[in-house]
This record gives C-alpha cells, sequence and structure tokens, in this order.
C-alpha cells in the first residue's frame, strides 16, 4: 500500500481507552446453514463513542447489528450489553435492556398508517405508564432535537421528503431518552446537504445527550464525519479496529479499495489542516 496518511483530525474527543465497554462481543459465531458469516469475532463498543462498522456485501454489518439489539441470536459466544448478556437475560431485563437503547433504520421504518406524531408516541405507548398529556409533551420535545416543526406533527408518512422521514426516525429512536442509539446508513437516499445536515444533527445529538453509538455506512462523508473508531469486517472478523487514521493504514485488500480509492482520499482531505495535504501518495 503506497499512501499514508500524513493528517488527520478525528471528530470530537473520543472515548477513552480505558472506558467500561458498554457492548462487549467474544467468540462469536453466525451460521446459517453450511454459510459462516462471523467466526470468532471480538468486538467492544466504548461509552460515549461513535463506532462505525464497515465491511464487505456479505460481511455481515447489520446482521452483527441486530444481534445487539437482541433480534437475532448467534449460533455461538456472548454479546454483553449494559454488562448483560442480551441472549440470556431473563423477559424484564430484555426489555429493559431495549428501552435502553434506539433503532434508526436505514429507510425510516415509519409505520405508513400513522401521522408523525403517533410513530414517534409509539415507543413510549408501549410502555403502558405514561398519561397522553405527558406523551404529547415527550413527543414534541423529540421532534424539536431532531429539527422538525410542530406543524408536521399531523402529517402521514407519504407526505414528508426523504430528510424529513430520517428526521422523525431519529426522534422516534430517541423516544425513550436511550443511552445506546444504533444507526443503520443514517444518510442513504439524501442529497450532500441534506445529508451535511443530518450529520450536524447526528453530531449534535451525541455530544448534548452524551450518547454511544454504533453505526453501519457506506458513505465516506458521513463515515469520517462522525466516526471516533472504526471496526472492519472482513474474513468472518474484525481485522482491525480503532481511530480512523489507524484503520486506513492497516494493510488489507477490502481496506485499500474501500478507504484509498479517489473517494476516500477525497472525503480524508476535509479534516486535513489548512495549508496540509491529508493524504499523500
Amino acid at each position: 500500500m503506497d499512501k499514508v496518511i500524513t493528517s488527520y483530525a478525528a471528530p470530537g474527543a473520543a472515548a477513552a481507552d480505558n472506558a467500561h465497554p458498554v457492548i462487549d462481543i467474544q467468540g462469536l459465531r453466525t451460521q446459517f446453514g453450511r454459510a459462516v458469516v462471523h467466526d470468532n469475532l471480538q468486538l467492544q463498543v466504548r461509552q460515549g463513542e461513535i463506532l462505525s462498522i464497515v465491511g464487505g456485501s456479505g460481511s455481515g454489518k447489520t446482521v452483527l447489528m441486530r444481534q445487539m439489539l437482541g433480534l437475532e441470536k448467534p449460533s455461538r459466544g456472548s454479546i454483553r450489553v449494559f454488562d448483560e448478556d442480551i441472549h440470556a437475560p431473563t423477559a424484564d431485563n430484555l426489555d429493559f435492556l431495549r428501552r435502553r437503547s434506539g433503532m434508526l433504520f436505514q429507510n425510516g421504518a415509519l409505520y405508513s398508517a400513522l401521522t408523525v406524531f403517533d410513530n414517534v408516541a409509539q415507543p413510549m405507548r408501549e410502555m403502558g405508564t405514561l398519561s397522553e398529556s405527558l406523551i404529547a409533551d415527550m413527543v414534541y420535545l423529540k421532534l424539536h432535537m431532531s429539527g422538525i416543526a410542530f406543524e408536521h406533527a399531523r402529517k402521514m408518512p407519504s407526505d414528508l421528503s426523504g430528510g424529513m422521514v430520517k428526521r422523525i426516525a431519529l426522534a422516534r429512536a430517541l423516544a425513550l431518552d436511550p443511552e445506546l442509539l444504533f444507526l443503520d446508513e443514517p444518510t442513504a437516499g439524501l442529497d450532500p446537504d441534506r445529508s451535511d445536515s443530518f450529520v450536524s444533527l447526528i453530531q449534535a445529538l451525541h455530544q448534548q445527550l452524551n450518547l454511544t453509538v454504533v453505526m453501519v455506512t457506506h458513505d465516506l462523508d458521513t463515515l469520517f464525519a462522525l466516526s471516533n473508531r472504526i471496526a472492519v469486517l472482513a474474513e468472518k472478523k474484525v481485522v482491525t479496529i480503532g481511530a480512523p487514521q489507524e484503520v486506513v493504514q492497516f494493510q488489507h485488500p477490502f481496506i485499500e479499495k474501500f478507504f484509498l480509492g479517489g473517494r476516500g482520499i477525497r472525503a480524508m482531505e476535509v479534516f486535513a489542516p489548512a495549508g496540509a495535504e491529508g493524504v499523500t501518495p
């Protein structure tokens, strides 16, 4: 590999190396029939960081995220979230763990038959412990935090732009004040201006709410703008993990193709100090 990063400024302050892991994955194996997706995969997510997961097609990025959420069970190994085994808890513990997490799906996944207000209110109503007046106050707060004006609350998802769908889906993901937020291709389908605006919103909420964020994305601009660390999935495991400037120097065919092509070099140049070159041949 003949390109070296000479200068790079990572976004925000990364979590300390010794920060207690919010997610701890050990010896993970994922198998569907004869197809092995993950084998002895190890990964830790530190409190307060934004960790991005990248990998080629079929590397199991989304499957891994769903396993962290407790939506799918691995063939072997353990996933501990907030010190609880996500795949062997009591029913009460699993419900509690899920309430501490929020998920933004790639296409927003809003309920088409519900208004904006009711989409955001749905997780709160599922709890069965909040009054409608309190739910209303919280819905409008979450919409405000996500940059959605109150007059849009009674609209249907079909009346919304792609950027608004993303923001409302984010408001719903934050409905229960989670500590852990999962983002699946958060800027997919957005034009550059809306993508930049959405990235800025995520940055602000990450800092204001002290969130721990796990993100899957193919978008290099989003990746470099948000990530404190990047985990690269290849060969059925995490082949390297670290700060962006460390990961891009790891010698691996996927990394060279994904990060060090023309698009990757242009994305990294955004973070070089004025007058300095971000990537040199």
